[in-house]
């Protein structure tokens, strides 16, 4: 016990963002390897057509909640990041959101002849009990990252990704198949709202108009960027729903998971940068917020590249042996979609400083055109192409989004990048990448295990070269571990 509060002790005693960066990373490299693990199973024990028809039902689940948010999860989470009359602005919250998801669950049943397909699958009434359940765990979730307690957001997420994993195997295993995947969905949502609710310090208070009107002027147009995110990310899983069939809904959506591991350090980095800028922006401090976009790039290539060489030499095989025979179609998807997440590190880091910096109107302005585009696109090419169209619209757009986002936000901080830093990543990328690649050329990958002995090892030659070739990152890491009590190599 007395060795544990050490290490407790020596974790805190590394500076902040660094500290809640590393505690988000952990958990969305756990919860990514748990999001594998558990899409895995199910591929293999109920097929792509069904997995197809739950991605729907999150697709569709998303846009509904979406309404009944009305952006008003990230005007609370911005108020009371500023730390000012937080308990006002929570309660304010707590009360237009309850007015939106009872109107939004209204709407639904008085439509629900509509959403037959949902219905028959038994997925429809699931949506409804998601919605309701949202009041909760949605508002304790918004106080806890308004508060700045990424660490306690991080650890619930990993909870409940883990435990909706976990009850989604057993309901798949006892046959309930979409259904069960849509309740393993809902449940943990519960769990983890109490894990956090043991951590929540706002209350309710009485509040006034301004504290609505503050609320509603910055949902507003957080509501449209947030819409046009959502439409920039579903329309191409609706439109290949209507134009194709379960199957390809499936392997599509099976296919961007496998390249979300390119992304994690990102949405770690976002996850603790969001409240930090949002402050830094209201005091003023604009170099911090240049110097932390700044490492956020290196931070965030220095695992999308080198999982984006990887996936192109390794991932037909990858494909085949993780999820099956059916999902190894979606390989050239997969080249186009990690080309995707590589562009997606300038343009989440892009906008989410223009929220962070209480720029809504111009991220929405941002967002709504590159989602037009996307939507117009994908009209266009998967009733030609299917998920190939898909993939290539995404890609387009993605460009589009960076290159406007970049232009805005160059007009309030100055945007930079590490270039040596960009460059040592790209040299371990290249040694490790001919590593990987005469590999495959020597030994026939014909079972899993031949596959994964590139996969980690070239991970291990990567990770010793980059802290060989950046002596920057490499003295950051090192006395972040040796604050830990670990020790360092000394040939590092």
């Amino acid at each position: 016990m007395f060795y544990f509060k050490t290490i407790i002790s020596r974790i805190m005693g590394i500076e902040e963002v660094q500290r809640q960066s590393i505690v988000s990373l952990i958990w969305q490299i756990v919860n990514t390897a748990i999001g594998f693990l558990g899409t895995m199973y199910f591929a293999h024990a109920v097929g792509a057509s069904v997995l197809g028809a739950y991605f729907l039902f999150v697709t569709y689940l998303g846009i509904f909640s979406m309404l009944s948010d009305g952006g008003l999860g990230g005007a609370a989470i911005k108020r009371i990041s500023e730390g000012e009359e937080q308990d006002a602005y929570f309660s304010a919250f707590f009360l237009l959101r309850f007015l939106l998801i009872i109107t939004v669950v209204c709407g639904l049943l008085v439509f629900r002849e509509y959403f037959v397909d949902l219905d028959n699958a038994g997925l429809f009434i699931w949506i409804i009990v998601a919605l309701l359940v949202s009041q909760f765990s949605g508002v304790v979730s918004t106080g806890i990252a308004g508060c700045g307690k990424m660490g306690i957001s991080a650890t619930g997420t990993f909870i409940y990704r883990l435990l909706r994993t976990l009850v989604q195997i057993v309901a798949v295993f006892l046959g309930f198949g979409a259904a069960g995947l849509a309740s393993g969905y809902v449940i943990p949502l519960l769990v983890v709202a109490v894990f956090e609710l043991r951590f929540f310090n706002l209350h309710f208070m009485r509040f006034t108009w301004v504290h609505l009107k503050s609320l509603g002027t910055f949902s507003f147009w957080l509501f449209l960027t947030s819409t046009g995110a959502l439409l920039y990310s579903s329309s191409d899983t609706v439109m290949i729903g209507y134009y194709m069939d379960n199957a390809d809904v499936g392997v599509y959506r099976v296919v961007i998971q496998f390249t979300t591991i390119a992304a994690f350090t990102t949405v770690a980095l976002r996850q603790t940068l969001w409240p930090k800028v949002s402050r830094w922006g209201k005091t003023g401090e604009k170099e911090l917020i240049e110097e932390a976009l700044s490492r956020a790039f290196s931070y965030s290539l220095i695992l999308a590249v080198p999982v984006f060489a990887g996936g192109v030499l390794l991932g037909d095989r990858l494909l085949y042996f993780f999820y099956g025979a059916e999902f190894a179609s979606g390989y050239l998807p997969l080249v186009i979609l990690l080309t995707v997440q590589v562009v997606n590190v300038f343009q989440f880091l892009f906008t989410m400083n223009l929220s962070a910096l209480d720029r809504q109107k111009d991220a929405f302005k941002v967002t709504a055109v590159a989602a037009s585009a996307n939507i117009m696109i994908n009209l266009l090419l998967i009733p030609i192409m299917g998920i190939m169209g898909a993939a290539i619209a995404t890609l387009v757009t993605m460009i589009l989004n960076a290159i406007l986002a970049r232009h805005v936000l160059s007009k309030l901080i100055t945007v930079r990048m590490d270039y040596n830093s960009l460059l040592n990543i790209l040299k371990a990328t290249a040694v490790m990448s001919l590593f990987v690649g005469s590999y495959r050329m020597i030994v026939p990958l014909s079972s899993v295990w031949v596959t994964l002995v590139p996969v980690i090892v070239g991970g291990i030659m990567y990770s010793v070269l980059i802290l060989k070739f950046d002596w920057k990152m490499c003295n950051e890491l090192k006395g972040i571990v040796t604050k830990v009590g670990i020790p360092w190599p000394e040939w590092l």
